[in-house]
C-alpha cells in the first residue's frame, strides 16, 4: 500500500512532463501502515513546490493525510501559496485548513491533494 501510495505521487509530478526541472521524493515509514512523504519539484521558471504529508494507509481504506503542507514559491524564495492544515486561524470556516497567498493572506480553504495543488501550479509556471 505505501509503494503504490509513493508511485502514485510520482507519477502525479512525471505527469506535469517538461514543465519540470527535477523533483526529489522522499519516504520515512514510521510503522506498517503509516510514512511522511516530503518532497521538492522544481520548474522550469525556477519556481519550487516543497510539501510534505503524514498519511495513514490502512489496507481497504482511503489514505488518511493528517498533517499536510504545500508550500510554492518563486525563484527569489518569496512565497506564491502555501496550503497547510496547522492549527492557527481557526475562525477560519474551514480550520484548520487554509491557504496562504503571498506572505501576508490567509483564507479558508479545503485540504488539497497533492494532485490539485499541481494543477494549481500548471496553470501558473511560465515557460
Amino acid at each position: 500500500m505505501i509503494d503504490e501510495y509513493v508511485r502514485a505521487t510520482e507519477e502525479a509530478v512525471a505527469s506535469l512532463g517538461n514543465l519540470t526541472r527535477g523533483s526529489m521524493i522522499y519516504k520515512e515509514e514510521r510503522e506498517a501502515d503509516f510514512i511522511v512523504l516530503r518532497g521538492e519539484v522544481k520548474f522550469v521558471d525556477g519556481s519550487q513546490l516543497h510539501f510534505r504529508e503524514f498519511v495513514q494507509l490502512k489496507q481497504g481504506q482511503l489514505p488518511h493525510c493528517y498533517k499536510y503542507a504545500y508550500h510554492y514559491q518563486r525563484a527569489d524564495e518569496t512565497v506564491i501559496f502555501r496550503y497547510d492544515n496547522a492549527r492557527h486561524y481557526l475562525d477560519l470556516s474551514t480550520a484548520p485548513h487554509h491557504k496562504h497567498i503571498g506572505e501576508n493572506e490567509v483564507v479558508a480553504a479545503n485540504a488539497p491533494d497533492l494532485e490539485s495543488v499541481l494543477k494549481e501550479i500548471e496553470g501558473m509556471v511560465k515557460t
